[in-house]
Formats: C-alpha cells, structure tokens, sequence
C-alpha cells in the first residue's frame, strides 16, 4: 500500500477535534486532558452530503480527531472526511482517537465470499492521512497487524480493574461466555487471583445462538462475565442463564463496548443479571438500572498527552 508523505510537526500545539455523535465523550476527554475542543462543524448538503469544517488554523499541529464508529456509517464516514480536513489543512500530526472501533467483529474470512472489514477499514483509515491510531478493545489483537502505522491499542481493565477492586472478591469466579475471549476472562482470573470458567456456544448465523455448554464449576459463586462488546444481549443472557442452571449464587457482566441494539434492553432487564458495567465508548440508547456505565475519558486523555509527548504509554496497561 503506497503511504502519502507525511509532515512533522512544526508547533507542540494541541488541537483536539470530536466527531459529532462522540461530542459528550470529548468533552470528557479534552476537560481531563485541560484543553477545549478545537472549532469544529460539519455541514450538510440537502441530500444529507456531509461536509466537516475545520474552523480554526491547524498548521503544523497536533490535531487528535475523537469519535466512535459505531452504526450508523456517516460515522465512519465523518472521521475519514475529517482526517482527510487535517490533512489538507497542513496538520502535522494527524491521531485518530477511536474509543469503539466499528467493523472490528469482521476481521477474518470465516465463510466463502464475505469481505474483512476491519482489513478495509485500516485501509481507509490510512489512506484518509492518518498517522496513528488510538482505540479501545479491539474484538480481536491480531486487528492491529492490518495497519501499517503505529496503533495504541489501549485496554479497559483499567478502567474496570479499579471498580472491582472495590468490592468483595472473596467468592469471584470470572467467566468467558465463549472461546474466543478466554485470554480476556484469564487477565481478570490472574490479577485477582480467583478461578474461570467457560461457556462455549455454538451458532449457526449471526445472533442467534443454537448450543451452550458450560465448561468448570460455578456452584455457590459470584460470577462475573467478561467481554468485549454486547450487541443483543443475547449470549450474555443465555450465560447467565446457564451460569445460575448450574448452581451459581450470582451473576455480572463486563462488556467494554454497549452496542446494544435490537431488544438488548429487554433481554438485559429479563434476565438473571445483576449488574451489567459498561464503558462510554458508546452512548447509551435508554436508561437501565442493571446497567452501570464507567467513564474512558482519564484514560484517553492520559495517553493523548503521552502521544504527544512522545512518551511511554505502557505504564496505561494493567499487567
């Protein structure tokens, strides 16, 4: 893939820039980072064409562009517009700050005839001029080897760690509710020195689950269920329900990222959950009193001063 060439900064000045529907975590992000967000529009044409206006001089900058890419795509669409604003623009240094990267649950070919979106998306990204990339809970690690520029893939235990570490741990026993986020679920288990189990399902189409098995022993446990992102709800209630079947005393839920689309908030309120604990990476549709939402902001805000500063991020990470 041929790269556009890059300027280099020619001021340590910051401008932090927010794509529409993540103004509410920008603002966060740039109060805990002390630094207003920079001028910023976007118009539109009648058919619904967008065009995002950069309204202040970013020459030679540091210019951090923030926002989900959640659904609908005028997202995606906007942060690629905007990126591509800076660039022409002049900006020096151009970071996309995505907390929730959309597209990321397609990363591999699993079936004939289907694309790898999170490989195309990287693409796009980097041909829009970005320098690098900022993120939160990629669906799967190996996403970062589809860019072919620096990525700080940043990770939310800690922002959960520190919750839980508040509470009553004695009677944990973390849980996978499928194979492919043990090495999540293990990261809880090991730092808090407790036991995991797993639930291994089987599916025959998107959202729709035929067969769960829970692999280990919850009975009399408090479990807590780690994962990524909840779309449906539907694994995570179909955990929980298999979890309390074999004898557990209670049951939480971690996901990173709330998509929580389709009837997820009635099968959240449905089911045996107590407790689901979300980040902001995404805005919630409806109030929940299952769910409870912790704030990302301190922890971008961190490493956007440590990117410009050119220093270590890794002290970000819970080992």
């Amino acid at each position: 893939m041929s790269h556009k060439p890059r300027l280099t900064p020619m001021t340590d000045k910051v401008t932090l820039l927010s794509v529409t529907t993540s103004q509410y975590l920008s603002e966060q992000i740039a109060e805990a980072y002390g630094h207003d967000l920079g001028k910023f529009r976007v118009a539109r044409f009648s058919d619904g064409e967008m065009q995002p206006i950069i309204e202040e001089s970013v020459r030679g900058e540091y210019v951090f562009i923030i926002g989900s890419t959640f659904q609908p795509s005028d997202n995606l669409m906007e942060m690629l517009l905007t990126i591509d604003a800076a660039r022409r623009a002049s900006a020096g240094y151009v970071c996309a700050v995505i907390p929730y990267f959309g597209y990321a649950r397609q990363d591999r070919k699993d079936r004939p005839r289907v694309p790898i979106s999170a490989k195309l998306i990287a693409n796009l990204l980097e041909a829009a001029g970005v320098d690098r990339l900022m993120t939160l809970d990629f669906h799967a690690d190996q996403i970062q080897g589809f860019f072919d520029i620096p990525v700080d893939h940043l990770q939310s235990q800690a922002i959960f760690f520190p919750y839980l570490q508040d509470q009553d741990m004695s009677n944990v026993i973390f849980a996978s509710p499928d194979m492919g986020g043990v090495k999540r679920a293990r990261a809880y288990a090991k730092y808090f020195e407790r036991d995991m189990v797993i639930c291994d399902k089987y599916r025959k189409r998107a959202n729709e689950i035929s067969g769960m098995t829970l692999i280990g022993d919850v009975s009399g446990a408090d479990v807590i269920l780690i994962d990524d992102l909840i779309d449906t709800a539907g694994t995570l209630c179909r955990a929980a329900d298999l979890i309390m079947e074999k004898g557990a005393n209670s049951v939480r839920a971690i996901a990173t990222h709330a998509m929580l689309s389709g009837n997820a908030y009635e099968n959240i309120k449905n089911s045996q959950l107590t407790e689901l604990i979300v980040a902001d990476t995404i805005p919630l549709k409806q109030q929940s009193d299952k769910i409870k939402v912790l704030g990302s902001a301190q922890l971008f805000a961190t490493a956007i001063q440590h990117t410009h500063e050119n220093a270590s991020i890794s002290e970000l990470f819970v080992n």
